[in-house]
């Protein structure tokens, strides 16, 4: 199941510089197609007419009405909107991907080169009479003199369609020349939540120890002793002289071994809760918004030229590879947060942000020329 993206462009540079990134990206060519309004720019390959004359196919407005019913089906609203936006002048963009994670990865491809919000634009047509289907349907038909470019072989989409430009796009608002760029900018929110650090577990056991006391005992032992008497008896003698018995017993003492218990010690297991500050560190994003002053028209086009034949022409390539780099260094030396730094402070800066706009253009390369549409206007 295929899924395919759609996004518009106001100018043909920019659309080009998209598609070439998305390429970049290990996308096929026949995946990535690009519709335009106006025939004269780029090497594209148009769509082929019909062989039979008189046919509405064979009009180059109708081939792009069709390139788009492909994608989005005949009654698909979504058909008539992009037919319009080509008819227009607008520069649509499509990429077919395998998956989902496949165009929204050319999503983000796409969002640095500052497609249009096509939802904005169509309100606008809508308000100044555009009636959709019915108004796009006619002017597919009628427009011979509209010439439709399309990058890549034309292929149905199969299964889901993904439309839409990227989220980073301006919003115009309907009926009005103004041109709203949010700013935004993330705040960081600091929570806390309870986790285990560990603990104690306490076991109590029985444990037996030996113990060894002194005791005194006392025992008693009969003697019997016989000592030699030689003396008259008296009359108290005669009397125990009769028959008789005496018994003398004899006692000792038993070590008794008694146990009671006694509480000798205490274990007290707690909880102790200690505050500390704890330092959160982290990054936190935001747009800037810069306002670029806009190269005049064909003398200074003329004039980049010349320099260009001047120094660089003879190193190969052509001079569309060099003017992106010249008009770059004019806008930004005119922009509100380059004014007035020199070309030495605001190099770090300017290399960042063209990485980021043409990251298939070497910094290395095209300094030279951005330093001297930079030194165009500052001089």
């Amino acid at each position: 199941m295929s899924h395919t993206l759609a996004a518009v462009f106001d100018n043909r540079h920019d659309a080009e510089q998209a598609r070439a990134a998305v390429l970049a990206g290990g996308f096929r060519d026949q995946e990535v197609k690009l519709s335009a309004a106006d025939a004269s720019s780029g090497s594209a390959a148009q769509p082929a007419a019909s062989s039979e004359a008189g046919r509405d196919d064979t009009s180059i407005g109708s081939s792009i009405k069709h390139f788009f019913s492909n994608l989005f089906g005949d009654d698909d609203e979504d058909t008539h909107t992009y037919t319009e936006a080509v008819n227009r002048g607008h520069q649509v963009l499509t990429v077919q991907g395998d998956t989902l994670q496949d165009v929204e990865r050319a999503a983000d491809i796409i969002e640095g080169y500052g497609p249009l919000d096509i939802d904005e634009r169509k309100s606008e047509w809508t308000a100044a009479g555009w009636t959709g289907a019915q108004l796009a349907g006619a002017t597919a038909a009628t427009a011979t003199g509209t010439a439709g470019q399309y990058m890549g072989a034309q292929q149905s989409a199969q299964g889901g369609t993904l439309q839409g430009q990227a989220g980073g796009a301006s919003q115009q608002r309907a009926g009005s020349s103004e041109q709203v760029i949010p700013v935004i900018q993330e705040e960081l929110r600091v929570g806390k939540r309870v986790v285990q650090r560990g603990g104690v577990r306490i076991y109590q056991r029985v444990v037996e120890t030996p113990v060894t006391e002194s005791v005194s005992l006392r025992e008693e032992h009969v003697v019997v002793e016989r000592r030699p008497v030689d003396q008259p008896a008296d009359p108290a003698d005669l009397a125990a002289f009769q028959e008789t018995s005496f018994e003398l017993r004899e006692s000792a003492e038993e070590a008794v071994v008694q146990k009671t218990a006694r509480v000798v010690e205490e274990v007290v297991v707690g909880k102790e809760v200690t505050q500390r500050t704890g330092q959160v560190s982290d990054t936190v994003r935001s747009t800037e918004v810069d306002v670029e002053q806009l190269a005049t028209g064909d003398l200074d086009d003329d004039y980049y030229r010349s320099h260009w034949t001047s120094n660089y022409a003879a190193a190969g390539g052509s001079y569309d590879d060099y003017a992106p780099a010249y008009r770059y260094g004019y806008s930004m030396a005119g922009a509100d947060s380059y004014r007035g730094r020199s070309w030495d402070e605001a190099e770090p800066e300017l290399r960042r942000s063209w990485e980021n706009q043409y990251p298939q253009s070497a910094w290395d390369k095209f300094k030279a020329a951005v330093r001297h549409g930079w030194e165009r206007l500052t001089s």
